[in-house]
């Protein structure tokens, strides 16, 4: 009989090594362009939503606004994005991209194709490894409630 609590046949033990895999195939590519990951993160959801709320890039990346005030602190210091009141809710403070941060995102184009053929992954793999991980994902946030 298999021991249930054997790790390698963890869930979490496979996800987290993963994760910090698939992290470290991403650092090298994203190192010219003066990114870590969650701030690239961060930008990737500027570049399809900007501008967005503090409260709203939270929600997107599923990260409390804890975690996030220091990558936007850090994006604002490399002149990426700029932080300030909405014009039109003096509450709500709102993140927007400067030129730089929009000028940046031609040269993150390449990055996805790059940690594909680095990987030597099958797309259609990775995009059934994508629908499966969005699925525990969910699972994992119902869980909570």
């Amino acid at each position: 009989m298999t021991d249930p609590l054997n790790l390698e046949r963890q869930v979490c033990f496979a996800l987290a090594v993963a994760s910090r895999s698939v992290i470290g195939v991403y650092r090298p590519l994203l190192q010219p362009l003066g990114l870590t990951h969650p701030q690239y993160l961060v930008m990737l959801a500027l570049w399809q939503h900007a501008p967005l709320s503090v409260k709203e890039l939270s929600k997107l990346l599923q990260l409390d606004p804890g975690t996030l005030s220091p990558l936007l602190k850090r994006l604002e210091a490399s002149g990426y994005i700029r932080r300030g009141r909405d014009s039109r809710d003096e509450r709500v403070l709102e993140v927007t991209l400067t030129p730089e941060g929009w000028k940046l995102r031609s040269e993150a184009e390449g990055i996805p194709s790059s940690v594909v053929d680095r990987l030597g992954m099958g797309l259609e793999e990775l995009q059934e490894l994508h629908q499966s991980l969005t699925r525990v994902i969910a699972a994992a946030n119902g869980a909570h409630h």
